[in-house]
This record gives C-alpha cells, structure tokens and sequence, in this order.
C-alpha cells in the first residue's frame, strides 16, 4: 500500500479517545503485514518486530491511535444532543461542523448554537452551549442513541497541492504510517534492538494507554512518534517546524540526550533532511511516561510538522511521514 493511501485510511478510521476500536482493528491490520503475531492488548495494538536476540536493548516504537472527539452527555426532550469534549478542542471552530454520532448506528448530525443576534453575546460559547442537531426527535434518538457514545467529525481526507494531505485525526494517524513505513524499510535488515511496536490508546486524555503500553513491555529506548506545530501565517517561527523539511527531533530535560543526540548523528550520516524542537519541560506526548516508566526508559520524540491541530483541517505532508519512517528505520538498523 502506498503511504498516501495508508495515511488516508487512517486518518478516516472513526477512533476518539476511550472508542479507539474501529481504528484499532484498521491498524492492526495493517501492522499485521510486519508483525503477524500483532494483537490489541487492553486497547492497545501491540506486537514484536522482528526476530528476538539475546543481549540486544529493547526499543518500544510507538504511535497514538485516538483523535480528539466528543462525548454523548444527554439528549434534550426537544431532541438535540448534548456533548463534552474529549481532548483539547477549540470552541470557536465548532459552530456549523458536520459530526457523526456513533450510537447503534451511525448518526449524522450538525453542530449548533444560539446564534449571536439571539443570544445577546459575541463571545464564543462554553461547550455545554452547544448541541448537535441530527433531525430526529428524542424519541427517535433514544432508540439509537445513548449517553456515553462517541462523537467524531465527519470529514474525509482530501488532496492539496504537492504532497500535502488535509483531514482529521492526522494527530496521530500520520505517526503510525511513519513507523509502518519504517517497518516496510526494515523487513531484510538486521536490527540493533529487539524492537516493539506499540499504537497507544487514550493520549488525548493523559498518555493512559501509552502508561499501560510501556508497564508490560518495560522497553530500555522508547520514540514517541506524534505531531507537532507546523508553522503557518502569524505563529512564533521559532516555536514551529517546516513543513516538508524532515521530522523534528525532540530535545528537553525530560527526554533523553543520548537518544536525541543519536537521531541526529543518523539523520546527518544517512542525509536524512531533520529538524530540532526544543522543549523546556515535558513533552505533552506519551514520552512523559515512557521516561518514567517502571525504572525509567531512555525516551525521545520525532514529530511530524502538522498545521491546525485538533481541527478537522489537520496538514501534514506525505514526505515528512515517509522522512520520519526513514530516520526510524536507519536509527534501528544494525551498524554496517
């Protein structure tokens, strides 16, 4: 499979946080080309790359499979739809978004608000001011629709120009399709660790599947493989990366210097085009815990410029997923 189009079926894989399981089996799937063994473990899709050998460090690769949604509170006797969110969302793009409920059956909905001539305020409404409106009376709702269920955007990927890619859940969909690139380059190499692939649920809500994830397999080396800020009109340049130049190697006090210093000792080897993002705390990726993991893991990032985060526009572009599967890759390979 091409990478467009595996990021593409990705990123189209209906998966919030704690609801992951559609996505799940998508990249369990896919995984399963590599690591015919690949399972969901408590939410997880977990499996060992690779043949085993004695002596080698462990090294955990891994990916968060949720995207940021919403959540089923109640349904009004009027029959709209209440919700909370499930992630960091910007309110003021929710006005008018077309979502789709994941109840019994699938129901499509758009969201609404009182508008600001009837409401007597300009400012942007709390996320308990809003409703979604699918057409249906609660009656109706009620018999497919229940409080708890998932909410996503309904949204399909779509081409721009060059080797650009819009969507939603491209946090963190393009990080899985750089490690199964990676995995694709990998398959006749020998490798200098024992190397396991983990697509974590529940990063949205506080890296919980990460946390799990790393507790059973207890890695030494562990790469968190996310997105970060790509920059765009009016943002702080230092503070971004380019989009198009390579993926962003992490460099933080909580992350390890010896990992970061490796990534960028291959990067420059190998010619692989690479940038820094220097962080002065944690990381908000699931990094966090797999540094403090058990004894502690050598734990690094390598992310993915990605404009207009936790939107249904998410950017990125195809050849920095296919540079971070190539700087992966040639990290794990054995020393010629």
């Amino acid at each position: 499979m091409e990478i467009k189009e595996r990021i593409i079926r990705l990123s189209e894989a209906c998966g919030a946080s704690g609801s992951e399981d559609y996505a799940c089996q998508t990249a369990l799937e896919m995984l399963r080309e590599y690591v015919p063994d690949a399972r969901i473990d408590n939410g997880n899709v977990v499996g060992r790359f690779g043949e085993f050998r004695e002596g080698l460090p462990s090294l955990l690769l891994d990916a968060h499979i949720d995207q940021v949604g919403f959540i089923v509170t109640y349904i009004t006797d009027e029959g709209f739809v209440k919700f909370g969110n499930l992630g960091g969302i910007d309110r003021r793009l929710l006005p008018a978004q077309q979502v789709v409920i994941h109840g019994k059956n699938s129901v499509k909905g758009v969201i609404c608000s009182v508008p600001p001539h009837l409401g007597g305020s300009d400012g942007v409404p709390q996320i308990d001011e809003f409703s979604i409106d699918t057409g249906m009376t609660a009656e109706e709702l009620k018999k497919i629709v229940s409080p708890g269920d998932s909410v996503t955007f309904d949204i399909k990927c779509r081409e721009l120009l060059g080797n650009r890619l819009t969507g939603c859940a491209m946090d963190d969909r393009s990080g899985i399709a750089a490690i199964l690139y990676a995995l694709e380059l990998l398959r006749d190499s020998r490798l200098s660790y024992n190397v396991t692939v983990l697509f974590s649920a529940q990063e949205e809500l506080g890296e919980r599947g990460a946390k799990i994830g790393a507790y059973k397999i207890n890695p030494d080396v562990a790469i968190a493989v996310d997105v970060s800020f790509g920059y765009a009109v009016g943002e702080t340049e230092h503070k971004c990366g380019y989009m198009g130049k390579g993926p962003m190697i992490g460099i933080s006090p909580s992350l390890s210097r010896e990992i970061s210093d490796g990534l960028i000792k291959t990067a420059g080897n190998k010619g692989i085009p690479y940038q820094l993002e220097v962080m002065n705390g944690l990381t908000s990726t699931n990094a966090d815990r797999f540094a403090v993991n058990r004894e502690g893991a050598k734990a690094c990032t390598v992310s993915i410029p990605l404009r207009y985060m936790h939107t249904p526009v998410e950017v990125i572009d195809v050849e920095d997923v296919k540079l971070t599967g190539e700087l992966l890759a040639e990290f794990i390979k054995e020393a010629e």
